[in-house]
């Protein structure tokens, strides 16, 4: 029996750990097959708070689940599998065993989407990538291209011109949704370059990636772009499968929280990417991993007949 498991050691999940650990509550984190979450995919945060000179995305996870750990956290390489919210205490699947928990917190986060378009499946890791930190290293002097507009697309595409001749960043409106300051950044940078109102249709190669047919949207018209490497940063998708049927969930299958970070079954919480499409800030993430931490000690201490809160 575990007081608190925490499904996923992203941003989210350490922070839920790193409270409930103070809370003595010895949280069990799974952290999955991506220790970190999407976080570690990231060159350069310089928007997270107390880090002037900015922090690397893998920097942060591995202080945060040092902390976590110092203060009595149990973190497993293992992956959940399945849950069981019916009955309590609660259950929970890995690969390996079988646990239960009087409160868990999912912090599952999200996954890269995809095109979803011919020849993208074909050239993963022959061209296609989701990781710019990750590959960007083998395309030196090469050109690439990166889809999207958001914080994402420009910052993985500012990465990128540390290695690539060019980056040709498409978009599929006129103007982008990043944060002005990446905007500027990517605007005064001399090897990035925009191809507006335009999608891709199309990954083209042969053993590897050699280019994308695109299609504007105004216009209709087709034309082909050559590149040896496309990059995609067009959102995320819930890791929220195993959950269907079980918590409540919108059409976007996005976990429903109220302020409290609780769902829509008692001693159950939710926190980071996997309950909000808005925001998915590294900082966010966190808040909402110590809200659902601080409600689930909350929980617990009913459980007991103990006043909350407490040591945290």
């Amino acid at each position: 029996m575990e007081n608190v498991i925490i499904i996923g050691g992203g941003t989210a999940g350490l922070s839920a750990a790193v409270y409930t650990a103070r809370a003595q509550l010895t949280p069990v984190v799974f952290r999955g097959d991506q220790p970190g979450g999407q976080i570690t995919l990231t060159d350069s945060l310089e928007n997270y708070p107390g880090f002037p000179d900015g922090i690397s995305g893998f920097g942060l996870y591995q202080a945060l689940e040092q902390q976590a750990v110092r203060f009595g956290a149990k973190v497993i390489s293992d992956t959940v599998q399945a849950v069981e919210f019916t009955n309590h205490p609660f259950t929970v699947v890995a690969r390996e065993n079988e646990y239960k928990a009087r409160a868990v917190i999912i912090a599952s986060g999200s996954n890269p989407r995809t095109l979803n378009v011919p020849g993208e499946k074909e050239y993963v890791g022959k061209g296609v990538s989701y990781c710019a930190t990750c590959d960007g290293f083998f395309y030196r002097g090469k050109s690439v291209v990166v889809v999207g507009g958001g914080d994402s697309a420009l910052d993985e595409g500012l990465f990128l011109t540390r290695f690539a001749s060019r980056v040709t960043i498409i978009h599929r409106r006129d103007r982008l949704r990043a944060n002005p300051h990446l905007q500027q950044r990517a605007f005064e940078n001399e090897k990035v370059e925009f191809i507006w109102d335009t999608v891709v249709e199309e990954v083209l190669g042969d053993d590897k990636v050699k280019g994308v047919r695109l299609k504007n949207v105004k216009s209709e018209e087709l034309s082909e772009f050559p590149t040896d490497g496309v990059f995609v940063f067009v959102g995320h998708i819930p890791n929220t499968s195993i959950f269907e049927g079980i918590i409540d969930m919108d059409d976007r299958k996005t976990i429903i929280t109220d302020k409290r970070q609780q769902t829509n079954i008692a001693g159950v919480f939710a926190a980071g990417d996997v309950q909000d499409p808005i925001y998915r800030q590294a900082i966010t993430s966190a808040g909402t991993g110590a809200i659902a931490a601080m409600e689930a000690e909350k929980f617990i201490a009913s459980l007991e007949g103990k006043s909350y809160p407490g040591k945290l």
